[in-house]
Order: structure tokens, then C-alpha cells, then sequence
């Protein structure tokens, strides 16, 4: 994984977590790596993925179960949806429409450009 200096690492790894859930990798209500199975994969600090396991439970995307390990919510998908929308909107959005209006372009520009990646990387068109 390769960490960015603009944010801070627990978050971004918070990012790969809900990723691996939005992309059903890691499904609902199963056992997800272990603090140090996920530093040893990432090769960061146990305790950076410590930290990042405490935020999600926070945000009740994961929980742990004493003595067995960490799972995923079973509204863990809908949870995160709902969390990476929020960040979209308030974050990235903003900055893209800025690009947009400074290169003259529109949504409809982007639109077959939009319906390729998705092909591309998920084999759908919806």
C-alpha cells in the first residue's frame, strides 16, 4: 500500500478497509485480518492498525468479539457507503468541480469516459 503524505496513515488504511467491504472482499458479519495480520500485510505498526480498528468500531463499522477477533458489521456496507459519500461531498467534490469549471468541461463530457472505467475495472455499466 502506498500511503500519501495528506492524510494520516490510520485513516488511509481506515480507506482500504472499507474498500475491501465495499467490494465484498470482506463480507458482513466475517472475521476480518487481525491487527498484526493486517500491519505485517501493510508493513506498518500494530498499533497504527490498532488505532484504525478503534475508529471503525467508533463509526460501528467493525466490533470485536473478546478473545475471537474483529468482524465486519452486518450493516457494515451501507454504513461505509454512507461514511465515503459524506467524505466524497465534503472533500473530493469540491475540488473536482473547481477542475471542471477551470477546464471548461461538463458532467456530459465525462459521461462515456465515466461508463468505460467502470467496464473496465468492474465489467459493469451500471
Amino acid at each position: 500500500m502506498q500511503f500519501r503524505e495528506s492524510q494520516a496513515i490510520y485513516l488511509q488504511i481506515a480507506d482500504y478497509v472499507c474498500e475491501k467491504m465495499l467490494l465484498k472482499e470482506w463480507a458482513a458479519g466475517e472475521r476480518i485480518p487481525s491487527v498484526r495480520e493486517l500491519a505485517v500485510q501493510l508493513e506498518v505498526n500494530p498499533n497504527t492498525v490498532m488505532r484504525t480498528y478503534e475508529y471503525l468500531q467508533q463509526e460501528n463499522i467493525i466490533y470485536n468479539q473478546r478473545g475471537i477477533g474483529f468482524f465486519a458489521a452486518q450493516d457494515a456496507v451501507g454504513r461505509v457507503t454512507a461514511y465515503r459519500r459524506e467524505v466524497f461531498i465534503e472533500k473530493d467534490l469540491p475540488q473536482f468541480f473547481r477542475s471542471l469549471y477551470l477546464l471548461g468541461m461538463d458532467m456530459e463530457e465525462l459521461k462515456p469516459r465515466f461508463e468505460a472505467y467502470k467496464q473496465h475495472y468492474f465489467g459493469s455499466t451500471n
